[in-house]
């Protein structure tokens, strides 16, 4: 197979598998050394709340990509481009929402590990995951996209 037969951005990691390999890091790694951020139980609630947000946009960017019939798996053709719901103010609201419920989950266990182990993961998503996303939206879509991208921001 050749790779213009390839309908697919070519993302380096499925995001789920990627905050979800890191989180379970930071819990081996917090039962070693916890690490916490604060010492008293005001992490609970902000993480709950962080948590509440991301599922809060997790969910309707998930079903305006199932409505428009395109796939949710990046490692799967698209074949819309979705504007409506949070597609109106990020072009990337399911890693937004994942990055908000892994934080919420770092401050739920109230652990450093969790903040230093964000940044490599969010190095990996814009690299490995939104820019290859990017560049093939642009081979596939052209003018479409790139509109899209001149009224909606990146992340927020």
């Amino acid at each position: 197979m050749t790779t213009s037969s390839v309908d697919n951005p070519g993302v380096v990691v499925r995001p789920p598998l990627l905050y979800g390999a890191a989180f379970l890091a930071v819990l081996v790694l917090r039962w070693f050394w916890p690490l916490p951020i604060v010492g008293h139980r005001m992490t609970l609630w902000s993480g709950l709340a962080l948590m509440g947000l991301g599922i809060a946009i997790i969910v309707p960017g998930r079903r305006g990509l199932e409505a428009a019939g395109t796939n949710v798996n990046p490692a799967l053709p698209t074949t819309a481009i979705v504007t409506s719901g949070p597609y109106r103010f990020s072009r990337n609201p399911l890693y937004v929402g994942v990055t908000l419920v892994y934080v919420g989950l770092t401050m739920l266990f109230n652990t450093w590990w969790g903040v230093f182990l964000l940044v490599p993961i969010l190095l990996v998503m814009h690299c490995g995951v939104v820019l290859r996303e990017e560049r093939y939206l642009e081979q596939k879509f052209g003018e479409t996209y790139r509109q899209y991208c001149s009224r909606v921001r990146r992340y927020l």
